[in-house]
């Protein structure tokens, strides 16, 4: 096994750092939203998932455009890695936003355009996977993954921009909210500085966790090629 970069286990501690200065910043820096309360401070994580998640699948999409030209399946280790963590972000922004929704819009969940447009797009990604799982030529595999994300990709932009083209209750994060969102709130200079440093602190931990399952999927397709050369 290849030895661990050490730019690597720098990325690991600045990680965890900043995930802890984070935490301080969300319960003891950024003040209690007036009319919300505490369970506004969901906000900051909710948001910053939602932001990596969709950043992974952007990944996925650009490493498969490349795999297309080039040909070199080392992007489809990329690829796989990004949508397996922007499936997980995106579950944990789906978690926390109901969390927040449940005091606040009285249910757990309701079919408003942005709820349903993320649901859609974690179905599409989960299909990623199972459009891989079955298949077994390698070099195969990775060109019709590649195309999958690219196509599924558009689902993306979709969710983002649902809360701003459709009517609904949840609220737009940045720039004008939406008429009639349930939940909307003004942020103050200190809950901003703890917002945009949550987002940097999620991206931070994006690139470390994609480094190491990049370097485990290496790991995994020496295996296969391994047991492709045996079955010959």
């Amino acid at each position: 096994m290849e030895a661990k970069p050490k730019l690597l286990s720098i990325l690991d501690g600045v990680s965890v750092v900043m995930l802890l200065i984070a935490t301080g910043m969300v319960f003891f820096y950024a003040p209690v939203e007036a009319v919300m309360g505490l369970v506004q401070k969901v906000f900051y994580f909710h948001v910053a998932a939602g932001w990596v998640g969709m950043l992974s699948f952007l990944t996925a999409a650009i490493v498969g455009i490349i795999l297309l030209r080039t040909g070199d399946r080392k992007w489809d280790i990329v690829g796989l890695a990004s949508v397996e963590l922007g499936l997980v972000f995106s579950f944990i922004n789906v978690v926390t936003g109901s969390i927040w929704a449940r005091p606040i819009w009285n249910t757990w969940w309701t079919w408003d355009p942005r709820l349903t447009t993320a649901t859609i797009m974690i179905l599409i990604y989960a299909a990623y996977l199972m459009l891989r799982s079955g298949i077994e030529d390698p070099d195969r595999r990775a060109r019709f993954g590649a195309i999958y994300a690219i196509l599924g990709f558009l689902s993306v932009p979709l969710t983002f921009f649902s809360a701003r083209l459709f009517r609904g209750i949840h609220p737009v994060v940045i720039g004008s909210n939406q008429p009639g969102a349930e939940g909307q709130f003004d942020m103050t200079p200190l809950m901003l500085q703890t917002f945009f440093f949550s987002l940097i602190t999620f991206t931070v931990i994006f690139v470390d966790l994609l480094w190491h399952r990049v370097r485990l999927g290496r790991l995994q397709d020496r295996v296969e090629q391994l047991k492709l050369k045996l079955n010959v």
